[in-house]
């Protein structure tokens, strides 16, 4: 398999499917405001600021000075 054909393993704790496209988006992203998010995804910021918290206590998520990476 090539370099740009790699599969992303996504954590198995991930149940939501709004937490795997989260995650999934800020692994393509590398970084990524909670408005960046909304425009990307369609979520609301109510719900995306749930699922960052969710995905920080897990640490798959860190804060970042301007928003979110991934770990």
């Amino acid at each position: 398999m090539s370099t740009s054909q790699q599969l992303t393993a996504i954590p198995g704790d991930l149940t939501s499917p709004q937490a795997k496209l989260v995650y999934l988006s800020l692994l393509v992203t590398e970084d990524a405001t909670v408005t960046d998010l909304q425009e990307l995804l369609g979520l609301s910021k109510l719900t995306l600021f749930a699922v960052l918290e969710s995905l920080l206590t897990k640490d798959l998520v860190q804060r970042t000075e301007d928003g979110y990476a991934s770990q």
